[in-house]
């Protein structure tokens, strides 16, 4: 069982400090950085979690029963690792690190540490640095589960992070951008659902937090012989200016919200898996849904939501379904998608 459920282990007031994985891979060590960076940002502790498991061997001889793993030894690594990664952190920023070792599942435990966080922090495709660690199968599991907002941090991003301490890959012989290289804006992917209109508001705090403009995109995709079974041809051109129609409304609706955030939308063509990975390339964050619902063309439906996760060159902000008493006046400002 996670420790979180012990009194006596350091906790947050719920809705307060971020919580971040690491498993002592350059995938985690991304994630620390970046969330010690935000953390300083929000003024806010930082909880570094790294969690074990016990593997249970069946026994070799003829003796019925099982044989266990001294659980000591294994949590020894597992606090050598957690350890590590604090130490390449500690000290570089004005920010309260709370290390801690949990028994049982990671994503399990991180989900469980979910319901009191205000943000989620991993790396994506971890591969673990001792037993029982695979932050791969966290990455996936913890956007879609998790009771707050989580970011997802590839390995790409270790040339923005100097506390990282590690090599970003490149990508179609392309270096990953600098820090002083990002574009100082805030993406966030919509289309016309209730997840992305959540998605959106948050974006719209995080740009906002950030002193950054907030750009807000909707791909249509290319339409295939899917669509051929339709009886008269699709006007692109009339579809198009629909959802523009659309999308200002939800411009309107999010600036009175948010008066002085510079908010500018646009409408692509191509897949939204493509289109946002690029822009998660350069630009300071991604946001998006969990899910959606195919308000427009598709969009970001929980496919797309995990292909742009593990694909994405740069930090990606999944939000979680939840109420908002701000969704409810949306339709005063113009047609939305149904």
């Amino acid at each position: 069982m996670s420790e979180a459920g012990n009194p006596d282990a350091p906790r947050f007031p719920q809705g307060r400090g971020i919580v971040v994985g690491v498993d002592g891979s350059d995938q985690s060590m991304c994630a620390l950085a970046w969330a010690v960076q935000e953390a300083e940002r929000r003024r806010t502790p930082v909880q570094v979690v790294t969690a074990y498991t016990v593997p249970v061997f069946a026994a070799s001889s003829m003796d019925a029963g099982y044989a266990t793993v001294d659980d000591s030894v294994v949590r020894e690594g597992a606090q050598a690792v957690l350890d590590q990664a604090v130490q390449r952190v500690a000290g570089r920023h004005n920010v309260e690190l709370v290390p801690r070792v949990e028994n049982g599942d990671a994503a399990g435990v991180l989900l469980e540490l979910s319901a009191e966080a205000e943000l989620m922090v991993v790396g994506s495709r971890g591969r673990g640095g001792f037993v029982g660690r695979l932050l791969g199968s966290v990455s996936s599991a913890l956007p879609a589960h998790s009771k707050c907002p989580t970011v997802v941090v590839p390995l790409s991003c270790a040339s923005r992070l100097e506390e990282a301490g590690v090599t970003a890959p490149t990508s179609k012989g392309q270096p990953s951008p600098r820090a002083d290289e990002v574009e100082k804006v805030v993406v966030v992917g919509v289309d016309g659902s209730e997840q992305a209109r959540m998605a959106s508001l948050v974006a719209a705090e995080q740009a906002q937090a950030r002193g950054l403009p907030l750009r807000v995109v909707c791909s249509l995709p290319p339409f295939t012989g899917s669509l051929a079974w339709m009886p008269t041809p699709v006007d692109r051109d009339a579809l198009h200016s629909e959802i523009m129609v659309q999308l200002n409304a939800g411009k309107a609706w999010l600036q009175s919200h948010f008066p002085d955030l510079q908010i500018s939308v646009e409408l692509l063509d191509g897949p939204p898996v493509e289109i946002l990975i690029e822009a998660s390339r350069k630009a300071e964050l991604v946001v998006l849904g969990t899910r959606g619902r195919g308000g427009f063309a598709g969009m970001l439906l929980g496919s797309t939501s995990q292909g742009v996760l593990h694909h994405a060159r740069g930090p990606v902000l999944v939000v979680p379904d939840r109420e908002d008493p701000r969704l409810l006046d949306r339709a005063r400002f113009g047609p939305m998608a149904s």
